[in-house]
C-alpha cells in the first residue's frame, strides 16, 4: 500500500515502542507513541488513527478496554493487540470483540506493515460499503430499499455500485421474495439512465397470448380486440432500462426474438412490418437455475450468455440471520403508524423467534408477517405469540391441492347454519379466475373472453353479476 497511515502505539515497554516506531516510520507512516492508556485516550481525542497497537497490559485502561471505548464510539480506527504468549487467551478475546489482529511477544518486525496495509484495506473497504448502503437506499420506491449488513448482502452493495455505471446485461438470480427488483432498481437508478424510465415486466404473470404484444407492442388490429396501437414495453423503456423478471418463465420462442432485439437493438410491433430502434439497458431475474432449464431445453443458452454478462445471486434470508433484526426494525417503522394506532416494542423472545425462522418467503414472507402483526397486535409489545401463524403452512394453490383446498371450504360451508354451498362458493372461484384474466389483459374483455374460453357477453354478464372491477373504467 501506499498511502501514509497515522498510527498510535501504547505500550509501557519502551523497547517495544522503540522496534514499532522504527518499523513504522521506515514504512512511510507517522507514527505517536504513548505509555499508558490514560495518554493513548488523549491522543485519540486530539486526531484520527487508522491503526492503533494496544498492549494487552498497561496502566490506566487496558488493550481490550481501549478497544471497547472504540467500537462503542463508532470509531472506524482498527485496533491490533499486542500480548504475551501467556495471555493468548485474551487476544482470541480480542478478535471477537472486534479487534483486527493480534502479535504476540515476542514479534518479528516484518509482522508488523502488512497489518498497517490490511487495516488500510479494511478502512477504504467500509467507507466504500457506507457509501454505498447511502446510494443504494436511496434509489428504490418510497419505503423500498435493499436493507442488511450481512457480508452477503454487501458483496450485492459493491457489484451493484460497480456495475451501475456500465451498461452491460445484468442476470439477478435468488430466491422468490430475496429483493431482486430492489437491485434492479438499484442498478438504474445509480447509473446515467437514472432519469430516463424503469420499466418492469413479470415474464411469469402475463399469459402467453399477451406476452409479446406486450413486449413488443402491436399494431392496431394486429389480433382480435387491438382496437388500438400499442408501443410495448421494449419501446416505453427505451432510453432507460427494461427489467425482465422471471425470464426463466419465459417461452422458448419468445426467448428467440428477445434475443433478436439484444443483438440488433432493433423491434417490430405485432402485426407492424415497421422496425423501430430501442436504446435500452436490460436487466433480467429469475429464481430457476437457468443452467438446469439449457440442459432440459427449457431456455436458449446464447440468451442466457446475453443476459449474464454481470450475475448478482441474491441470497436466501435463512442464510442471512444477521438482517433479520435490521428488517424488523426497517419494516416496524415503515408500517407502524399505517397500520397501528400505538407505539410497539418487539420483545427480546419475539426477535429471537423470528431470527430463528427458516423464512421459505424470505424477507417479503418477513415484510407481511410483520403488517400482519401490527395489525392483529393486542398490546404494545409484540410477543412471540403474535408470530404463532409463522408455525402454520399455507396450503398451496397448485395442482391437485387447488381442489383440497376448494373441498376444506366446501366443508367449512356445510358447517355454517343455512348453507347455500354453491352461491357461496362458485362466486368466489369464478371472482378470483376472472379477476385475474381481466387485469392481465388491462381490462380488455375480448381478449380476456378469448382466454377464458367463453363468450364475451357471458363474460358481460358475470362481471356485472359478479361485481368484478374492470382495470381501466372510470
Amino acid at each position: 500500500m501506499s498511502k501514509r497511515a497515522r498510527v498510535l502505539i501504547a505500550d509501557d515497554e519502551d523497547s517495544i515502542r522503540f522496534v514499532l516506531r522504527e518499523t513504522l516510520e521506515s514504512g512511510g507512516h507517522e507514527v505517536v507513541d504513548v505509555a499508558d492508556g490514560d495518554a493513548a485516550l488523549a491522543a485519540i481525542a486530539s486526531g484520527d488513527f487508522e491503526i492503533c497497537f494496544f498492549d494487552i497490559r498497561m496502566p490506566g485502561p487496558d488493550g481490550l478496554e481501549l478497544l471497547d471505548r472504540l467500537k462503542a464510539t463508532g470509531h472506524q480506527t482498527a485496533v491490533v493487540i499486542i500480548t504475551a504468549q501467556n495471555s493468548f487467551e485474551n487476544a482470541v478475546e480480542a478478535m471477537k470483540r472486534g479487534a483486527l489482529d493480534y502479535l504476540a511477544k515476542p514479534f518479528s518486525t516484518e509482522e508488523v506493515l502488512p497489518l498497517v496495509d490490511k487495516a488500510l484495506r479494511a478502512r477504504a473497504l467500509e467507507s466504500e460499503v457506507r457509501e454505498l448502503r447511502r446510494e443504494v437506499s436511496g434509489l428504490s420506491q418510497p419505503g423500498e430499499r435493499l436493507v442488511g449488513r450481512s457480508a452477503e448482502l454487501l458483496e450485492v452493495f459493491k457489484t451493484i455500485g460497480r456495475v451501475a455505471r456500465g451498461d452491460v446485461a445484468v442476470l439477478i438470480t435468488g430466491e422468490s421474495g430475496t429483493g431482486k427488483e430492489l437491485v434492479a432498481r438499484a442498478i438504474h437508478g445509480a447509473g446515467p439512465r437514472a432519469e430516463e424510465p424503469f420499466v418492469a415486466v413479470n415474464a411469469a404473470a402475463i399469459p402467453r397470448e399477451l406476452l409479446e404484444s406486450e413486449l413488443f407492442g402491436h399494431e392496431r388490429g394486429a389480433f382480435t380486440g387491438a382496437v388500438e396501437s400499442r408501443a410495448g414495453r421494449f419501446r416505453e423503456a427505451s432510453g432507460g432500462t427494461l427489467f425482465l423478471d422471471e425470464i426463466g418463465d419465459m417461452p422458448v420462442d419468445l426467448q428467440a426474438k428477445i434475443l433478436r432485439v439484444l443483438q440488433s437493438k432493433e423491434v417490430t410491433p405485432v402485426g407492424g412490418r415497421r422496425v423501430e430502434t430501442v436504446d435500452v439497458r436490460v436487466i433480467a431475474a429469475t429464481h430457476r437455475d437457468l443452467e438446469v432449464a439449457v440442459a432440459e431445453g427449457a431456455f436458449r443458452e446464447d440468451l442466457l450468455y446475453r443476459l449474464r454478462v454481470v450475475p448478482i445471486h441474491m441470497p436466501p434470508l435463512r442464510d442471512r440471520p444477521e438482517d433479520v433484526p435490521i428488517l424488523v426494525d426497517h419494516f416496524l417503522g415503515r408500517y407502524e403508524g399505517e397500520l397501528s394506532d400505538q407505539r410497539l416494542v418487539m420483545a427480546p423472545a419475539t426477535l429471537e423467534r423470528l431470527v430463528d425462522h427458516d423464512w421459505p418467503g424470505n424477507v417479503r414472507e418477513l415484510e407481511n408477517a410483520i403488517k400482519r402483526a401490527l395489525v392483529l397486535a393486542s398490546s404494545d409489545v409484540l410477543s412471540p405469540e403474535d408470530f404463532d401463524f409463522l408455525n402454520r403452512q399455507p396450503a398451496s394453490t397448485s395442482g391437485g391441492d387447488l381442489e383440497t383446498r376448494i373441498v376444506e371450504e366446501t366443508r367449512a360451508a356445510l358447517a355454517r347454519p343455512d348453507p347455500a354451498v354453491y352461491r357461496e362458493i362458485l362466486p368466489r372461484v369464478e371472482r378470483a379466475v376472472l379477476g385475474t384474466v381481466l387485469s392481465a389483459t388491462g381490462g380488455n374483455q375480448i381478449r380476456a373472453a378469448a382466454l377464458l374460453g367463453i363468450n364475451r357477453n357471458t363474460l358481460r354478464k358475470k362481471i356485472t353479476d359478479l361485481d368484478i372491477q374492470v382495470p381501466g373504467r372510470e
